[in-house]
C-alpha cells in the first residue's frame, strides 16, 4: 500500500491512449480501500478514459470479468485492472489475486513496487511472485508476474542495483518506471541507461 499503484495505472492508461492510440478502460477492483474507486474516477475524468466499477465489498474477480465482457461489447482495446494493495505474506489477499488471474487470464500481470525501498524490493517481488505461483489455480501451469513497474524511480539516483536484482530473481522485465507525479512521468526502462550508471 502507498506505492502508487492507482496513480501509475493512470499513467499507463495515459501512455497507452496517447502513445499507443488505444481505447482504454480502467477497471476498479480495489474493493477494500476506502476512496479507491473515487481515486480512479478522478483519474478517469482527468484522462477522459472510462472507469468500470461496482463499488466496494464485491468479488474483484467478478468485477474484472464483467469489465472485460463490457470492453469486448463496447470495443475497448485494453482493460487495466487496479487491484487492492496486498502484502506478499497475506495469504487471503494473495489467494484472491491468484483467483482474479485464474478467472480472467490477463495478458499481462505487473508487480508495482517502489524503487526507493532498495533491497527490500527484491524480497517483496520474490515473495509476491512465489505466492502468486504457489496459489495458482492451475498447478500444472502456474502463473506468476509478467513484469514490473517501479514507482518513484526518479528518487533513486544511481542506485539501480536493486532494479537489476529484481529482474534477475523473477526472470521478468521492468516494463515501466514512474518518474514523477504527472501522467506523462512514466517511461520504459532504458537498459543502456542502467548499464551506463552501473559502469560509471
Amino acid at each position: 500500500n502507498g506505492v502508487g499503484k492507482s496513480t501509475n495505472l493512470a499513467k499507463v492508461a495515459y501512455y497507452l491512449k496517447h502513445k499507443g492510440g488505444l481505447d482504454v478502460l480502467i477497471c476498479a477492483c480495489d474493493t477494500f480501500r476506502a476512496g479507491a474507486v473515487e481515486q480512479l474516477k478522478t483519474h478517469s475524468r482527468c484522462l477522459d478514459v472510462p472507469v468500470f466499477e461496482r463499488g466496494y465489498g464485491k468479488d474483484p474477480s467478478d468485477i474484472a470479468k464483467a469489465a472485460i465482457a463490457h470492453a469486448k461489447n463496447v470495443g475497448h482495446d485494453v482493460v487495466l485492472v487496479d487491484t487492492a494493495g496486498r502484502m506478499q505474506d497475506n495469504e487471503p489477499l494473495m489467494r484472491a489475486l491468484a483467483k482474479l488471474v485464474a478467472v480472467n487470464t490477463p495478458d499481462l500481470v505487473l508487480f508495482v513496487g517502489e524503487a526507493l525501498v532498495g533491497n527490500d524490493a527484491i524480497d517483496q517481488v520474490s515473495k509476491f511472485n512465489r505466492a502468486l505461483i504457489d496459489y495458482s489455480h492451475d498447478r500444472r501451469n502456474p502463473r506468476g508476474i509478467d513484469g514490473m513497474l517501479l514507482t518513484k524511480y526518479d528518487t533513486v539516483d544511481d542506485k539501480v542495483g536493486a532494479a537489476l536484482s529484481m529482474v534477475y530473481v523473477t526472470g521478468q522485465p521492468i516494463v515501466f518506471v514512474g518518474t514523477g507525479q504527472k501522467y506523462t512521468h512514466l517511461r520504459k526502462m532504458q537498459v543502456k541507461e542502467v548499464v551506463k550508471t552501473l559502469m560509471g
